[in-house]
């Protein structure tokens, strides 16, 4: 037996939203649509997220509880209609139809959790390249023993640059993964945040995020066996980072809010 999050903005009971939730033994709390509702007592095992009327409100409180590093696996719960508009880049563990039956709705929830706690078990707290180091779980990062003095963004920028070593990624698609789909603001605010990355990281360390031109930026991690800074790849040269980025700027002791 579980411990069920049901998060829905309907009135209706559980087991109109889900009858064969019902039909099963798992405790079942209901809770408002938002991604705070994760981090409420008890923990939940699993959350069902209702997302049969309002996809765009399940979508934003998907990437919401993916941006915070939620360790529950989330289920939306989904009509005929709404299952083709859910993607993958939602951030769902899985999705159910709401008219699915008892043995189906047992066996997806088994699963999601199972998943989510091997996945936990096997994913470390830090993850290393050369001398940087990144730790999820203090939100703090090392480059050859020196502390990072960095901000939410820009520690959260580095995590994702990081986890996919030599992969390119555009402007948007960074803007979309680390601010999330609801930051309206210009992609020059990446340019800006990795400029200041760069900064911290030191002359002798900045080339870890490079350049494409054009395109976007990417994680180059070292190739030498220390972990001194080895042979990179080259970096390319952007035009327009370098028109937004302008002069160097002094950086600040201590972090302050970042957006």
């Amino acid at each position: 037996m579980s411990n069920v999050l049901l998060l829905t903005s309907a009135r209706e009971p559980p087991a109109d939203i889900l009858p064969s939730l019902g039909l099963l033994a798992h405790t079942v709390r209901v809770g408002p649509v938002t991604a705070g509702q994760a981090a409420t007592s008890p923990a939940p095992d699993a959350i069902l997220l209702d997302a049969r009327r309002d996809l765009m409100l399940a979508r934003r409180v998907l990437l919401a509880l993916r941006s915070s590093a939620n360790p529950v696996p989330v289920i939306a719960i989904v009509t005929d209609g709404g299952w083709a508009g859910v993607s993958a880049d939602w951030g769902a563990d899985d999705l159910l139809l709401h008219t699915a039956g008892p043995g189906e709705v047992e066996a997806r929830l088994r699963l999601a959790i199972s998943r989510r706690t091997q996945s936990a078990a096997q994913m470390p707290d830090e993850i290393r390249s050369g001398g940087l180091v990144v730790n999820e779980s203090t939100y703090s990062a090392r480059i050859h023993g020196r502390s990072l003095d960095l901000t939410f963004k820009e520690f959260e920028l580095l995590k994702f640059l990081v986890q996919h070593p030599g992969r390119v990624f555009t402007r948007a698609q960074l803007l979309q993964e680390v601010w999330g789909y609801d930051y309206f603001g210009g992609t020059r605010t990446v340019d800006v945040h990795v400029r200041r990355l760069r900064a911290k990281l030191g002359a002798e360390n900045e080339a870890l995020i490079g350049t494409v031109r054009n395109v976007g930026y990417r994680f180059v991690p070292v190739k030498g066996p220390t972990g001194n800074p080895g042979e990179r790849a080259p970096d390319f040269a952007d035009d327009g980072e370098a028109a937004a980025a302008g002069p160097a700027l002094p950086q600040p002791a201590t972090a302050h809010a970042d957006r």
